[in-house]
């Protein structure tokens, strides 16, 4: 039993015990029970409260009564024991590893006359769900994931066709769409509406849910930055277009921000120009900026170099991903003859934060005047290929730079892949009297 099955018994758990045990020891003593004395999962729940002190299942809320029968729309995320009764929308049955073991799981989305959820099998092997029929989900739990519900089937579930029909509303479309400007875009945003100009547009041909479709994408501009997008349905968008978009959405791929929009979406030309939004100049961004917006296009952060990674100075690529490595083995070719090649990984902070940067040969040699040729050779020279990273450190540690790419933000925190760096000019001078009159203006 994997964790997402186990969690419905154990959240029960610590419902009738009240916090006296911890999750960590439950778990540990589920596992005892499960694994090393091979007991159901209703006597090993027995077991634990009964060791706890805590009241017998019948002399406590302790659920081991029948579920009960939801709406999807009715469903909060915490129900432990529920019967539903939906259409499936989309289903797609695939193999996944858990724990180190394969498995089979099913999943895609649930419908019934009040909404849509989305859902999984963990034990799909012999599971078919036919897209369009409605099925009876019985003993489902379901969980909360980014505020939207999941619904669950471990192994006490059963899963019954059945011949009745149910229908589901039309999606319905909010007409209160925000204007929002590409610069305030964030993961997460909908009903938002955007006007800018076509940079760039190419379509593509994608299966969705099964099916086939074109989707249009490209870049849009306005004077605050640019953003990617894909549109679902032909807008008979061109480059050059000057539109408004109302009702799009905003998703986030590895942390940068891109507007979607499709057919409940409206699609107008507009006569601004936006101006110069093909040029060259990036969007300035402070760090906490691209934290709390999650990256994009061409944006600009200027800071101090803090500090210079693991994995800067010479280093070896294979010659056919370009993927660096250790050695002479690639992970995905095997043996090679390592291409050399230069780069840094620094970190800058700006004041508000600090942004992980790579910065790859070119832009190396020129912050540093250190190139890959005179790297090779000195490495060559002294045997040692770190001496190229103190190197490196002594020249642009502490520097004050401003780099240039597309920054993004995930779970490893903000990142960017730099196109243009340059080391900024201070004048100290200046920069120490702009400090002291704020100084003495807070103490005045």
């Amino acid at each position: 039993m994997d964790m997402n099955e186990l969690t419905p018994h154990l959240e029960e758990l610590k419902r009738v015990l009240n916090g006296k045990v911890s999750e960590e020891e439950l778990l540990r003593e589920l596992d005892i029970y499960l694994n090393k004395y091979r007991t159901d999962i209703t006597s090993a729940k027995r077991g634990i409260l009964k060791k706890h002190g805590a009241a017998t299942p019948t002399q406590s809320s302790f659920v081991t009564a029948a579920s009960v029968s939801k709406k999807i729309s009715a469903l909060s995320g915490s129900e432990q024991n529920v019967d539903i009764l939906a259409k499936v929308v989309f289903s797609d049955k695939k193999q996944v590893t858990i724990k180190g073991a394969p498995r089979v799981i099913v999943s895609g989305i649930l419908g019934d006359e009040t909404g849509t959820a989305s859902f999984t099998v963990w034990d799909g092997e012999n599971c078919e769900l036919e897209k369009g029929a409605v099925y009876l989900f019985k003993n489902a739990y379901t969980k909360l994931w980014n505020d939207k519900i999941q619904i669950n089937l471990g192994n006490r579930s059963v899963i019954s066709r059945e011949n009745v029909e149910l229908a589901m509303p039309e999606r319905q479309i909010s007409y209160s769409s925000s204007v929002a400007k590409i610069s305030d875009l964030r993961e997460g945003i909908g009903n938002v509406t955007i006007s800018g100009k076509i940079v760039s547009i190419e379509s593509r041909n994608t299966v969705v849910r099964g099916e086939e479709k074109t989707v249009f994408s490209g870049i849009i501009a306005d004077e605050t930055g640019k953003v990617q997008f894909s549109a679902w349905t032909d807008f008979g968008l061109s480059e050059g277009d000057c539109v408004c978009i109302k009702n799009g959405y905003i998703r986030a791929w590895k942390g940068i921000p891109q507007l979607n929009f499709g057919d409940k979406s409206e699609v107008s030309k507009v006569d601004d120009t936006f101006g110069n939004v093909e040029g060259t100049s990036a969007t300035k961004k402070t760090v906490s900026e691209i934290v709390k917006n999650g990256g994009g296009l061409d944006n600009a952060v200027s800071g101090m170099v803090v500090e210079l990674r693991t994995g800067s100075g010479l280093i070896k690529r294979c010659p056919q991903c370009n993927r660096s490595i250790l050695g002479t083995d690639c992970l995905t070719h095997g043996h090679v003859e390592p291409v050399m090649d230069l780069r840094m990984k620094v970190i800058v902070d700006d004041g508000t934060g600090a942004i992980n940067a790579i910065i790859g040969r070119e832009l190396t040699e020129k912050l540093t005047s250190i190139t890959l040729s005179m790297a090779t050779e000195l490495a060559k020279a002294r045997g040692d290929s770190e001496i190229i990273a103190k190197s490196i450190a002594e020249r642009i540690m502490l520097k004050h730079i401003t780099i240039t790419g597309n920054a993004m933000n995930d779970e490893y925190g903000p990142m960017m892949i730099v196109k243009d760096a340059e080391i900024d000019e201070i004048d100290v001078i200046a920069e120490a009297e702009s400090l002291l009159a704020k100084v003495e203006e807070v103490l005045m």
